[in-house]
């Protein structure tokens, strides 16, 4: 079993309520959602008209060759969604993963795409490999960063 996480929404909460300006003077973009901006946060599509930040994030903090960042998602106020153990949102079901393995060293050890309705098979091989320590789920076509996924507690 395994457990898909959101970024937390305390790491973005001072972006709320800036103008685009501030956010500007930041390196944050501001858009207006047409149905299909996937927020880190919330693991949702934000709704068409929403305001949506798109900012550069550090999500393979680990001091490796791995060590990456890249653009992301949040919705404006966003509120973190905890699915519940064994399941995918809709928003990384929806579409073509990239599903990587990582160990405890932060080293990737396994890799492969699959449709995000078939990531669960994919990330239940993974896990299968006890040096699997943790997941990331990256969106295939633009390569952004998706969700951490962590064997689900006992």
């Amino acid at each position: 079993m395994f457990q898909i996480h959101p970024l937390s929404a305390v790491d973005f909460s001072s972006l709320n309520g800036l103008s685009d300006e501030a956010l500007a003077e930041r390196n944050v973009q501001v858009h207006i959602s047409d149905g299909g901006f996937p927020c880190r946060v919330s693991l949702a599509d934000a709704a068409e008209g929403e305001r949506v930040f798109l900012l550069n994030f550090e999500h393979q903090p680990g001091d490796t060759p791995y060590r990456s960042r890249h653009a992301i998602f949040v919705r404006e106020g966003a509120v973190e969604s905890h699915p519940e153990a064994g399941s995918i949102p809709s928003s990384i079901a929806s579409r073509l993963l990239s599903v990587r393995a990582f160990d405890a060293e932060h080293e990737m050890i396994d890799a492969d795409i699959t449709d995000g309705s078939e990531a669960s098979d994919l990330i239940s091989t993974f896990f299968a490999n006890p040096k699997v320590d943790y997941i990331h789920l990256h969106y295939a076509r633009r390569g952004c960063f998706a969700a951490k996924v962590t064997r689900a507690a006992a």
